[in-house]
């Protein structure tokens, strides 16, 4: 089973930054995409940003210019270097990666931005 660790979530200010991580027990070679997605109180899911196995990037309208995710393949990891936090940033933050066997997503980890 794979199995996915968020972690680097926390509370900042509004203007700060927060860098997650998101550890895959799988060889990152495995994996097709990843994908961060977050969710506050008494809203849907909604998408943030995304990874493919060639590098490629794509960021949600909202976070477009504050955030950058990127991947360490050595560690079997990814990032989102979260810039110019916002209170409506204040979310749990996941991560989902999706290989052939199918997608597996984390517990994920809180972020809170302080105004």
């Amino acid at each position: 089973q794979v199995q996915v660790v968020e972690s680097g979530g926390g509370l900042v200010q509004a203007g700060g930054s927060l860098r997650l991580s998101c550890a895959a027990s799988i060889n990152i070679f495995s994996i097709n995409a990843m994908n961060w997605y977050r969710q506050a109180p008494e809203k849907q899911r909604e998408w943030v940003a995304f990874i493919a196995s060639g590098g490629n990037t794509d960021y949600s309208l909202y976070v477009k210019g504050r955030f950058t995710i990127s991947r360490d393949n050595a560690k079997n990891t990814v990032y989102l270097q979260m810039n110019n936090l916002k209170p409506d940033d204040t979310a749990i933050y996941s991560c989902c990666i999706h290989g052939a066997w199918g997608s597996s997503c984390g517990q994920g980890t809180q972020v809170t931005v302080s105004s």
